[in-house]
């Protein structure tokens, strides 16, 4: 909770308090079910809500406004739907997953937090008959598969959270003429959040 409260220091304590709850909430869940991996969740907050958070540093102007929706495709067990929804309660988030375990335990961290701003859906992305401002993802699938499955579902744009060899992702997906290299911008997260394991982890927003 710590590294929350160092970059993020105004929240409420409604907030602070949700966001506390969060490792017990998942440590019971991960003893059912294996969301998370089991070594990770020594790092829980860090490696999973502070990474979360990140799209929020980096895009606080896009997502702030109240009133939005949001996407979060391949949420798994609620990342980063869940911290984003705590963080923004004047906005509305949908997180899909087609993994039903997954989405049981995201339901399951969103009723107990009692964020009524979080509805969860057990399908595909692509299956959703809404459209939502906003499409958000952390590590589900390289761009050139992710960003098909979301098509025509955001007004707004894209916000993946990504690690790895970013660039030849996106030029993948230039090739392909799935986006316009115009619209995307790239931010380091370490920039932001001061930790080696943010060395490599990147946003990527990419503007309708």
């Amino acid at each position: 909770m710590e590294q929350i409260l160092k970059y993020f220091p105004e929240l409420t304590p409604l907030q602070k308090e949700r966001f506390a709850a969060l490792e017990d909430l998942y440590t019971d869940w991960n003893a059912k079910i294996n969301v998370i991996s089991r070594k990770d969740m020594e790092s829980f907050y860090e490696h999973h809500v502070l990474h979360s958070l990140a799209i929020a540093a980096i895009c606080c102007s896009a997502l702030s406004p109240a009133g939005q929706t949001i996407l979060d495709v391949g949420t798994g067990g609620g990342f980063p739907g869940i911290p984003l929804a705590i963080l923004y309660p004047q906005n509305k988030f949908t997180l899909c997953d087609s993994v039903g375990k997954k989405t049981k335990v995201a339901e399951s961290v969103a009723k107990a937090l009692e964020l009524d701003n979080v509805t969860v859906v057990n399908a595909r992305a692509e299956s959703l008959p809404d459209s939502f401002d906003w499409v958000v993802s952390r590590a589900v699938a390289s761009m050139d598969k992710l960003l098909p499955w979301v098509r025509g579902k955001y007004s707004k744009g894209v916000i993946c959270l990504k690690g790895g060899d970013v660039e030849s992702e996106l030029q993948t997906c230039i090739t392909r003429h799935l986006l316009n290299p115009k619209k995307v911008t790239i931010s380091d997260i370490s920039l932001f959040f001061k930790s080696e394991w943010f060395e490599t982890k990147k946003v990527v927003s990419i503007a309708q």
